[in-house]
């Protein structure tokens, strides 16, 4: 990929319209696969400078979720998109550069918030506790920062943006009917079968790759409800809803191991007293969302089985 050697300022520098990409209803897959490439390319570009700036954490959330949009779009795209394997790797790795902030940001924000009753002295303590992690999460925002201002992140950027004004390789179209809706049964399939074979107690790691398998289900069903608003939209909301679900028990199993490195740091009584009593909150949270899961992932199959027929 060529280096640009300047950072693109607007959606123009990358040599995209001024007017984002646009695909109707009767337009073929690639049509809309591209309009997906372009709306992504701009939400990286909108929100760059804001990540980089860092006053406002949702920055960063929104440059990982569109990286994560893009490319489930072009595994959406049934090789019309040149060049999309390198494309794919680059944005896996422009994906993990931007993901640790963005968790130390969730889990600060949490614990912080599951503290919100605790009295000032005990307030006080668990600042003590989250100390670390506030250093851990300034040393993965250094990190974030050299690669928002990389020349690898600027190449990124601009071959995102090509992809989306690219014309489809010469045999590689797909009908639009067939790609945007059969996009949702591999997932699908993976999900279901991967949740049955984890047997009725599983253990933690694999509830959070199950999660994520439901998190590839959740953005290919975003692409199929472009032209496919009224078949797809509830199977949207039964994936988010089941993603929120299995991410909560995931932070809560995340917070516990962090709460328990962190307080192996201190010898005061006061902060070894708060972190139990964060301990306990997260395995109340864990044991909740494990009484739930399996019905939300019903919920998805009966909509995934509906959108597709």
């Amino acid at each position: 990929m060529t280096a640009m050697t300047e950072p693109p300022q607007s959606s123009l520098d990358l040599g995209l319209p001024e007017e984002p990409l646009s695909a109707g209803h009767k337009d073929p897959a690639a049509a809309h696969i591209r309009a997906r490439l372009d709306e992504q390319a701009r939400e990286l570009l909108a929100h760059t400078e804001g990540a980089r700036v860092g006053t406002d954490p949702e920055h960063v959330h929104a440059l990982r979720v569109a990286v994560r949009r893009a490319r489930a779009a072009l595994k959406a795209d049934h090789g019309t998109v040149p060049d999309s394997d390198t494309l794919q790797d680059e944005l896996k790795w422009l994906g993990g550069s931007l993901g640790a902030v963005r968790d130390f940001d969730v889990q600060l924000d949490h614990l912080r918030s599951q503290a919100a009753g605790f009295d000032s002295d005990e307030q006080a303590a668990v600042e003590s506790l989250l100390a670390g992690l506030v250093k851990d999460r300034a040393a993965a925002r250094k990190r974030m920062l050299a690669t928002l201002r990389s020349k690898r992140f600027q190449s990124a950027l601009q071959a995102l943006a090509t992809a989306a004004m690219s014309a489809p390789l010469p045999g590689a179209e797909v009908e639009k009917e067939t790609a945007l809706i059969e996009v949702i049964r591999k997932p699908h399939r993976k999900l279901m079968k991967a949740a049955g074979s984890i047997g009725v107690d599983p253990v933690d790691d694999d509830l959070h790759s199950l999660r994520i398998q439901g998190k590839r289900l959740r953005y290919a069903a975003e692409m199929a409800a472009v032209t496919e608003k009224k078949r797809v939209r509830s199977l949207v909301a039964a994936t988010k809803e089941f993603q929120d679900l299995l991410g909560d028990h995931q932070d809560a199993v995340i917070a516990e191991e962090t709460i328990r490195r962190l307080v192996g740091e201190h010898t005061d009584p006061r902060v070894i007293f708060v972190a139990g009593r964060l301990v306990e909150r997260e395995r109340t949270r864990k044991a909740d969302r494990r009484s739930r899961w399996r019905e939300a992932l019903d919920k998805v199959d009966e909509m995934a089985k509906a959108a597709l027929g």
